[in-house]
């Protein structure tokens, strides 16, 4: 378990107005329906003034919430003073018709499930703590329904234990699955978050590339037009020496930077070729150059049925996926590695092979979940196995892949493999 999604603080955490004054209305419209409904359709007498003037005054704090609380998100001090108006509230409500042998008492653990949801870790304990309390009294002190006969409400003790027992379960296990919720809830936006600036970069330098050809291209006739006129100077100058000498300067330094355009222009138009279109195999020897030049392992591409030879578009999304699941086999391995390229009329695949540990027993099903966590020594002590892999699997989805993660390849380590239907690169 994650404890960081457990002790979470009041940075961040916040309860929309909006959703807390519709629920409180909820509340409110039902407690005013049932007290009606209890005293005038089934006839038991209880104290309906009271209860209408406490109904009334959680109506006064919702309209004071919505109409003069001017923010948005209330911050977990506002949101924990509201919900435990409403936990108050609700208390004095069911000790006026039959505390806790009132069959809505389970009720009063909603503020402490809200705050599980939104508030922090502090705040639900609070609101927890205090709930349990009202419990307590509310199973001992209150006011039986009239009407209803009086021996139900003389149980034995152990009966009376029994119910507080079971709201109190009810309120520990909701109070925990709204803070796993609202806590899986925030890493997967926090993922997805920076899926799109991973994307975001890649574009951008894209962008910064085509620029510089731009200028490269607008700059050329400029300079050249300089480099003519200062060769035409020195003609017309003649026998001044140092005139002539800074004009040699000039016509030298235009033309270094002519040669440096050329070089972004000629860059370009390779890297452009390249990007637009090119074979999975001349992509994979790329990355595993690139790895090859970090790293003393022995990287291999095999290509022992390559039948396609079909050429993909050299996009951000397939670059970081590929990038990333091969460079977590020269992170994980012991020595070796191989990548193995084969296709036909029906499959496109990528299999990715290392020599390490292999994927422990305990993640093997939860494999490109943001976050997760290994019991795993050899894991542990690394870092990649949880976002990368996420954003990785999720970039290469984006693109028609299907990805599968198995235990042991032929080297004894992790096995991921990365398949396409041909139809996917068909309008390439």
């Amino acid at each position: 378990m994650d404890l960081s999604t457990l002790f979470r603080t009041k940075e961040n955490l916040n309860l929309d107005k909006n959703t807390l004054t519709a629920l409180r209305y909820i509340a409110i419209f039902g407690q005013f329906i049932a007290i009606n409904i209890v005293y005038y359709y089934l006839k038991l007498e209880f104290p309906i003034n009271e209860s209408y003037v406490v109904i009334f005054f959680g109506l006064l704090t919702n309209l004071f919430l919505q109409f003069r609380i001017k923010v948005n998100q209330l911050k977990d001090t506002y949101a924990s003073f509201f919900l435990l108006y409403d936990l108050i509230q609700l208390s004095i409500l069911l000790y006026l018709t039959g505390g806790i042998f009132n069959p809505f008492s389970f009720l009063l653990i909603i503020p402490a499930i809200v705050s599980s949801t939104f508030l922090s870790m502090g705040t639900t304990i609070t609101l927890s703590i205090i709930t349990s309390f009202f419990l307590f009294l509310l199973s001992h002190f209150y006011l039986p329904l009239p009407g209803v006969d009086t021996n139900i409400f003389n149980v034995p003790n152990f009966y009376k234990f029994g119910i507080l027992a079971s709201i109190l379960i009810g309120l520990v296990f909701l109070s925990y699955f709204g803070i796993r919720f609202s806590g899986e809830t925030k890493k997967r936006s926090e993922a997805l978050n920076k899926l799109q600036e991973v994307i975001a970069k890649e574009y951008e330098l894209e962008s910064l590339g085509g620029q510089a050809a731009a200028a490269a291209h607008s700059l050329g006739t400029p300079l050249a037009t300089i480099s003519v006129v200062a060769k035409e100077l020195k003609k017309e100058i003649g026998s001044n020496k140092e005139i002539s000498k800074d004009i040699d300067l000039l016509i030298s330094q235009t033309k270094r930077c002519s040669e440096i355009l050329k070089k972004i222009s000629k860059k370009q138009i390779e890297e452009d070729s390249f990007i637009n279109l090119i074979k999975l195999e001349d992509l994979l020897e790329e990355i595993i150059t690139s790895f090859k030049e970090t790293s003393s392992k022995k990287i291999d591409l095999l290509n022992k049925n390559d039948q396609n030879k079909i050429n993909i578009q050299r996009t951000p999304e397939i670059i970081y996926g590929l990038r990333n699941f091969i460079g977590n086999a020269v992170k994980f391995s012991k020595s070796k590695i191989e990548v193995n390229l084969e296709s036909d009329k029906k499959m496109i695949k990528i299999e990715i092979n290392d020599d390490g540990p292999g994927i422990p027993e305990d993640i093997i099903n939860i494999i490109g979940e943001p976050y997760i966590k290994s019991k795993s020594k050899e894991l542990s002590s690394n870092s990649g196995l949880g976002l990368g892999t996420f954003l990785g699997k999720t970039l290469l989805e984006r693109q028609g892949a299907n990805l599968q993660f198995k235990r042991n390849s032929k080297l004894g380590g992790a096995l991921v493999v990365i398949s396409w239907s041909p139809n996917s690169f068909t309008n390439v």
